[in-house]
């Protein structure tokens, strides 16, 4: 690992972290929690694959669906209005409103090959944003002259390597470059997780093999058409699964870095409690 005991991360000049884990266990918020004490850079894998990769795929989204209203068409053919996605860190909801849900096309779904085109969009962009992490790190020291840096991953990370493998490209450039930490969640964070979805499903990313699976086994259980499909319905249905799919993957991601459990977590309250709190993980990592 980048550090080999508490006393090195401590005493590090230059700290760097990537946090990964569930959506919702709080990564963002701590990397803002960083950001916030001035000398910590923040690198948002989700915005930079809202912004940079798919920046152009969500705004022509938004194009198409305005041109399909006749006054809004007229503005736009003749350049009067301009139409632009509002990524922030805290907010990708234009992200996921492109990425969509598979089902009936006159409940908001999508077409499921369309859904999946869009799929593997995203599944380049990740791949792409997190190999951009060594760039901002220098970038981030030679521009801002910040030598901190955490980079705040989306939750699926886990699909778009394979975390198993003895070498895996991205992985190990991560590796190379940062301490990875996992934001481990009980299973009393992942039913709240469940219930929290349940109320609000979004789309998101699934592994390929993953959803093709869930898509086939779904529509066999409900007996349905995949024209017949509820998108919410079958979202989530498949959210929980996806939880269970990828906690092994985590797990074996982890194997490269620390584990932070969500339950220490919920104590923090300054970032010197965060940077201590890291620091003991990489003591128990070390016995």
């Amino acid at each position: 690992m980048l550090y080999k005991t508490k006393a090195e991360w401590l005493t590090a000049p230059k700290k760097r972290v990537l946090f990964f884990g569930m959506s919702g266990l709080g990564k963002t918020h701590l990397a803002l929690m960083l950001r916030a004490t001035g000398s910590w850079f923040h690198y948002s894998i989700d915005y930079r694959i809202g912004t940079r990769y798919m920046g152009e795929l969500i705004a022509d989204n938004f194009k198409r669906e305005a041109m399909k209203n006749p006054f809004l068409r007229d503005l736009l053919l003749s350049d009067s209005v301009y139409i632009a996605s509002n990524i922030t860190f805290e907010n990708l909801a234009p992200l996921s409103t492109y990425l969509g849900k598979p089902g009936s096309v006159t409940r908001g779904g999508l077409e499921f090959d369309e859904y999946m085109r869009r799929q593997n969009q995203h599944r380049s962009a990740e791949i792409a944003a997190l190999l951009d992490t060594g760039h901002f790190i220098q970038r981030a020291q030679e521009i801002y002259n910040f030598g901190n840096f955490v980079c705040d991953s989306g939750g699926s990370v886990c699909e778009v390597v394979d975390p198993f493998a003895e070498r895996d490209p991205v992985l190990d450039a991560l590796e190379r470059d940062l301490l990875l930490v996992w934001l481990k969640g009980s299973e009393a964070h992942t039913e709240e997780l469940v219930r929290r979805f349940d109320r609000a499903p979004k789309p998101m990313y699934y592994q390929p093999e993953f959803l093709d699976r869930a898509w086939t086994d779904y529509r066999v259980e409900m007996g349905l058409r995949e024209d017949q499909v509820n998108p919410d319905d079958f979202i989530r249905w498949t959210y929980a699964r996806a939880l269970a799919h990828r906690q092994p993957r985590y797990q074996a991601m982890a194997r490269r870095g620390v584990t932070v459990r969500a339950e220490e977590l919920a104590a923090l309250r300054t970032p010197d409690a965060l940077i201590h709190l890291i620091g003991d993980a990489i003591d128990r990592k070390d016995a």
